[in-house]
């Protein structure tokens, strides 16, 4: 079965470069809301989440422009599926029991699930991450991260 788009702007990959555009440009304006030191890591990440998207949409444009035929954005469905839910079951941990334990056990999660196997690598590679995080941001620039309504007070 043949499935070719009539419009060449409505190509998979240029739709998606489009929604991460407009998704990453709507979580882009709270950060204006925070002090500028708190802002700064979102908004450079939702800046280049931005550039990259654009990347992606002229890169599929000027294949488009070749008469390329268009490729699914997407091979493996259920694993994209899940990795959303695994961010929104992070998100929501966050909020519950805190940043810390939120990370301490989403990282070596995820990794395991898209196959990473060696458990003593994922123990030494989540305590490096989370201690360069507090190094980083709770000790060198005094940021605190969220302790979870479990435990405030």
């Amino acid at each position: 079965m043949h499935n070719k788009s009539t419009h060449r702007f409505l190509r998979p990959e240029t739709v998606t470069a489009f929604c991460i555009i407009v998704v990453a440009a709507g979580f882009l304006i709270p950060t204006t809301e925070l002090a500028p030191l708190s802002a700064l890591l979102p908004a450079a990440m939702l800046v280049g989440l931005i550039l990259l998207a654009i990347v992606m949409m002229i890169s599929d444009q000027r294949k488009a422009s070749a008469g390329e035929e268009a490729k699914p954005v997407v091979k493996s469905p259920k694993r994209v599926f899940g990795a959303f839910c695994l961010i929104a079951l992070y998100c929501i941990a966050v909020d519950l029991i805190g940043f810390y334990p939120s990370t301490a056990i989403s990282l070596p999660l995820v990794a395991y699930i898209f196959g990473y196997r060696d458990l003593r690598g994922l123990a030494i590679a989540t305590v490096i991450v989370l201690v360069a995080i507090y190094l980083i941001f709770s000790v060198s620039m005094s940021q605190e991260f969220p302790i979870g309504l479990l435990w405030a007070e």
